[in-house]
């Protein structure tokens, strides 16, 4: 187990490097350059070419990419992100904000999808051919369809605009104001949470059924037990791992994949701070938040992996 840990580990530290590294090689390919938008904001008449040869070597891109690459890598390690080039404020303390504003909002959705899907694929297994399981059967699978930008639109249109029970964008922290922070939070994570709820309904009704099929349930049901004591003691029980499997998985896309959601819904999250910055070629900004939503990503896959082990005993590590 502690070897699994250790390769587990060693193999995530080399995923975040590689990483990091081909974001930081891929947006130098891009066209543009942030240090031309540095000088045409500052009226390029009043300047040369030494302005500009002054801001590249003032910011290191003069400089070989790979020797650029080992030193911003190394101030990362150290807890140094370093300033935006277009804006100049700390990357650090906005990485700070705004990641705390993309974990609330996708644990948030995370918790919900985590008990809400499975119980609608419990439902519909137990229900299975009433109109309960239609229309669980068909919200799923509009879930698992619909892209998250179309039904964000959708939410802003027709819930806050026409019918006006809800911001339309923006996001306050909750020990901010609480209540506004509700009603600006419920769409957006109604977006992120709907795709992880169709999937794990879907799953958790195949493994409901699968199990019911089961021996030891047929066993359960001759015995005389009640409806709740089988569902509760035999069935959910042993359906629940490849559930838990699959919301590993919706972890991992909750919180690495709000860039959409953050952009529709104009939230200051940090899927928003990547945008803007890849938007404008702030390769410092890019470069940080991609590290970050990697590591994020990455430990949750690791804290995932653990808990198999700890799920089902029957797993081995190797």
């Amino acid at each position: 187990m502690i070897n699994y840990i250790i390769q587990r580990v060693v193999h995530a530290v080399i995923i975040i490097v590689l990483v990091s590294l081909a974001v930081f090689l891929l947006i130098r390919m891009l066209p543009g350059d942030p240090i031309e938008i540095i000088v045409s904001q500052n009226t390029l008449a009043s300047y040369g070419p030494e302005y500009y040869d002054q801001l590249a070597h003032e910011y290191g891109l003069d400089r070989p990419v790979m020797i650029q690459f080992v030193d911003w890598f190394g101030n990362i390690i150290r807890g140094e992100f370093g300033n935006s080039i277009l804006h100049n404020f700390n990357i650090g303390e906005q990485i700070k904000d705004r990641l705390t504003v993309t974990l609330l909002l996708g644990l948030t959705a995370f918790v919900i999808s985590f008990i809400v899907g499975p119980l609608l694929g419990i439902i519909s297994a137990i229900r299975r051919g009433t109109w309960i399981d239609n229309l669980v059967t068909v919200v799923a699978n509009i879930g698992i369809t619909a892209p998250t930008f179309w039904i964000g639109i959708l939410l802003i249109y027709f819930v806050g605009l026409k019918a006006g029970l809800l911001p339309l964008y923006g996001y306050t922290l909750p020990w901010t104001d609480l209540g506004l922070s509700i009603r600006q939070s419920i769409m957006p994570i109604i977006v992120i949470a709907l795709s992880p709820i169709a999937s794990s309904a879907r799953q958790m009704r195949s493994s409901v059924l699968e199990v019911l099929n089961e021996d030891y349930v047929r066993t359960a049901w001759a015995k005389g037990l009640k409806e709740k004591a089988v569902i509760y003691k035999h069935v959910m029980k042993n359906s629940l791992m490849p559930v838990i499997t699959l919301q590993g998985t919706m972890l991992r896309q909750i919180i690495g994949g709000q860039v959409v959601v953050e952009t529709v819904f104009v939230i200051p999250g940090l899927g928003k701070m990547m945008v803007d910055a890849f938007l404008s070629n702030d390769y410092p900004v890019v470069q940080a938040v991609t590290l970050v939503m990697t590591i994020v990503v990455v430990i949750s896959s690791l804290v995932v992996d653990f808990l198999y082990g700890w799920i089902d005993p029957r797993i081995q590590y190797e």
